[in-house]
């Protein structure tokens, strides 16, 4: 295995907001191959409950984009989190709001806009980690894989609120369970680089929390 090019795929997957290319279409084969790579993630007990929504009707990516952009705007007027000057995080939340706004104002113009489910709901708090986790891993793996094809996309879960008048339009039964929604479209320039996160060393604890190598 290629670590090289594999650790630049997972280090390079970014959230493409406002270099998401809306006006080029993308092939629905190329779609499908995505989503036929992220049937291979986990899945809980085997039972492959899984179900992929992919939205290319305007008028329905039009009204999901709707709902998205109704929730971002209360969702903004929210206090967000503050961080003080010298933490890296400080210095990126403007650009992260500038694109975050720019997504929720362009979300239904998305070539494609593809909503991953599960069956069932979300039983009680003891059990959503593994409920969730048959469907998670499942949506990040399209990512990736829509990464390694020149595709753009964005962890959203916003539209969340409105479950229920997403699944409406999309036609989804009321016994399956939404968990993302991100937009799919080529990007514009030329790649992504890693992001400047915290040290992995000091949010990593060695056998007792605190313990740090």
């Amino acid at each position: 295995m290629d670590l090289k090019t594999v650790d630049h795929l997972l280090t390079t997957t970014r959230a493409v907001r406002k270099r998401l290319d809306l006006s080029r279409p993308v092939p629905d084969e190329l779609i499908a191959e995505c989503i036929e790579i992220a049937f291979q993630a986990p899945t809980g007990s085997n039972r492959q409950g899984w179900g992929f929504v992919v939205v290319t009707d305007p008028g329905k990516k039009k009204a999901l984009g709707e709902i998205y952009r109704r929730v971002f705007v209360n969702y903004a007027q929210t206090p967000q989190a503050e961080y003080e000057e010298g933490d890296r995080r400080h210095d990126q939340q403007p650009k992260v709001r500038d694109s975050a706004t720019y997504l929720a104002e362009h979300m239904g113009e998305a070539p494609a806009l593809v909503v991953a489910c599960l069956e069932g709901r979300p039983p009680g708090r003891g059990s959503q980690a593994g409920y969730y986790g048959s469907i998670l891993p499942a949506a990040w793996s399209f990512m990736l894989a829509a990464r390694a094809r020149g595709l753009g996309t964005a962890w959203t879960s916003m539209h969340l609120v409105h479950e229920r008048e997403a699944a409406e339009l999309l036609g989804i039964p009321e016994n399956v369970t939404q968990s993302v929604l991100t937009p799919v479209a080529y990007y514009t320039g030329d790649g992504f680089k890693r992001a400047d996160r915290l040290p992995a060393g000091e949010l990593t604890h060695w056998n007792t929390w605190g313990s740090h190598r």
